[in-house]
Order: structure tokens, then C-alpha cells, then sequence
């Protein structure tokens, strides 16, 4: 068998051996939820938040692992334009962690839930060398609005954003290599500990019936936007990030590392940002509408990506890669 050096090389695997619908499921793998035709729609995801791979209990609080392990998961509901109604949790928990820790945890989770009404429907325990959480979510679109899928977008489209990109790659390399700095770079440390939630944000632009796909900006928009173009055909896009766009900290880090602000910015990851796309005239429109709208480009016809006018081929976080 093939080595798998790549996720790509991974969801192959996975395709070879599983189907993507059988009439119950009506979306199934490749965008950010499945869609499960029931009575109704229920769009369902689901994340792993792993000791070590995905945080370090060294600088992340008990209260912002539970957090965070849950916010992972409510920003794939809400890039579908969904609600979230529901998770099932899944712990492995080691011998070393205090019922304090224990406690704290919970409580980030709990105080995330209860700020959107989500109920914990069940989940199981184990026992593990390391702390390890499994959250399958699942929500439903608003009344009269539809779930967002990927795959619309369109030559002259204008691609935009809804939070900040970069700042919590930034941070992650703050707290993992340059701890003393932490106190220079607060929005970026928060942006990695703490990201903020955009439910509100993206079930209006999805009742607004004019976007054309949408998906949270988990892997850096480096990864992440080829996989929302390659959803449509094979199209590429034209990228600005003009300085105005690039958050201080970013240009401060930028500096430090002797690199460009606006490759930093693109490369992110864990953003939990949104990522979409609008016909121009419906653009301005949302614009009007909305605030913190970001025109960062427009999708072209021609493949690859040019970020402010370069080719470019760096790409962004893939758990297989070395």
C-alpha cells in the first residue's frame, strides 16, 4: 500500500473504503458538516482536541481547553450558516489530571454551551496517557434560511472574510518558542487560546441568500481557500491583503522573524475566521449590511493562487505532512 504522506492521501483511503450518501446523509464528506435529512436538516460535525497535537496543558488554562475543544467544533456549524443544537463528548482523561482541572474544564465548555443554548446529549470516558476530546455537534439552519455548502462560486466572484486571519498562527509561535514575549503580543496569544465564535454573523449572511459558500478558516487560508475554489471547479483566485488589513501584532511578529506581514497573515491557521464568497453587486450590498466585512480577492479562472500579485505555492497546517 502507498505511504500516506499527505491528509489528501488519507481521504483517499477513507473514500476507497466508505461511500459519501445512501438518501440519509445528503452532504456527505468535504465541506465543513454533513447534512442528515431527518423531519427536518441537521447539519452535524465532528473534531478531535488531542494533548500535545492540537494544545499544551504548559500555557493553555483548564477553561480555555474546554473552551476552545468545543469552539472548534460550533465554528463548522456556524460556516454552513447553521444553529448549534447539540454535542456528544468523547474524554480520555490520564491519571495525573486533579478533579480542579477536571472542574475548570468543564466549566469552559459549559460557559461556551450555555452562551448558545447547546445541550450536552452524552458522550463516553476512558482512561488515557493523555487528555484527549471528541465532540460530535450537530445544528440546524434558521427558519427560512438553507445550509450553506461550498461549490458556488464563480469566476469575478468577490471572496471576503469575517475575523482576523494570522493572528493565531502568530500566537502559537509566541507561546511555543518566544514565552517572554507573551506579554507583547496579547490579541495574538488570545486569538490561539481563545478564538472568538461568528454564529450570529454567519446565520445572517446565509438568510441573506446571496453567498455563495462559505467555510471557517481552520488550516490558514493558505490550505483552506484552494479547498473552497476546488469545490466550485478548477478555478484560482487574485489575493490583496493590503496593510490595512494586517492586524499590528502581526506586522510586530512579522519583524521579529524577518518575514512578510501579508505571507504570515495568509499562512494562518486556526483562525476560526470566515471565509465566503458574493457577486460583486451583492457584496456591496452586504457591506451595507454588516460590519468587518474584508474583500480580500476575487476568484479567477485561472488556477493557482497570487497573493498581491505573486504567485504563491507555500501551503498551509496538514496533520500528514513533515
Amino acid at each position: 500500500m502507498k505511504k500516506i504522506t499527505s491528509e489528501k492521501d488519507f481521504l483517499k483511503l477513507i473514500d476507497y473504503h466508505f461511500p459519501y450518501e445512501n438518501g440519509h446523509v445528503t452532504l456527505g464528506r468535504g465541506d465543513d458538516c454533513s447534512i442528515i435529512s431527518t423531519g427536518g436538516t441537521v447539519c452535524l460535525s465532528k473534531d478531535l482536541f488531542l494533548e500535545n497535537i492540537h494544545f499544551r496543558r504548559s500555557y493553555f488554562s483548564p477553561e480555555d481547553i474546554g473552551y476552545k475543544s468545543l469552539a472548534v467544533n460550533i465554528s463548522d456549524i456556524a460556516a454552513m450558516g447553521g444553529t448549534p443544537k447539540g454535542f456528544e463528548l468523547g474524554l480520555i482523561i490520564p491519571d495525573n489530571l486533579e478533579p480542579d482541572f477536571l472542574n475548570a474544564f468543564l466549566k469552559g465548555m459549559a460557559d461556551l454551551a450555555n452562551e448558545y443554548n447547546i445541550i450536552l446529549a452524552g458522550g463516553d470516558l476512558s482512561r488515557g496517557p493523555l487528555l484527549g476530546i471528541s465532540i460530535t455537534i450537530w445544528g440546524e439552519p434558521e427558519s427560512g434560511s438553507e445550509l450553506i455548502k461550498r461549490g458556488n462560486a464563480q469566476p469575478g466572484d468577490i471572496l471576503f472574510t469575517h475575523g482576523p486571519v494570522g493572528l493565531a498562527y502568530c500566537g502559537l509561535h509566541i507561546l511555543e518558542s518566544r514565552p517572554d514575549d507573551i506579554k507583547n503580543f496579547p490579541e495574538c496569544v488570545r486569538a490561539h487560546l481563545h478564538p472568538e465564535m461568528r454564529v450570529h454573523t454567519a446565520v445572517k449572511l446565509a438568510a441573506s441568500k446571496v453567498v455563495k459558500g462559505m467555510m471557517d478558516i481552520s488550516d490558514g487560508l493558505a490550505r483552506d481557500l484552494p479547498r473552497f475554489l476546488n469545490a466550485s471547479g478548477p478555478y484560482g483566485a487574485d489575493i490583496k491583503l493590503s496593510d490595512t488589513d494586517i492586524h499590528p501584532e502581526i506586522k510586530k511578529f512579522a519583524q521579529l522573524k524577518n518575514q512578510l506581514p501579508h505571507e504570515l497573515a495568509f499562512i494562518g491557521g486556526e483562525d476560526y475566521a470566515l471565509l465566503a464568497a458574493a457577486s460583486a453587486d451583492n457584496f456591496k450590498k452586504l457591506k451595507n449590511s454588516f460590519k468587518n466585512l474584508v474583500e480580500i480577492g476575487i476568484v479567477s479562472r485561472t488556477p493557482g493562487i497570487r497573493l498581491n500579485g505573486n504567485s504563491f505555492n507555500k501551503a498551509g497546517f496538514d496533520h500528514f505532512s513533515r
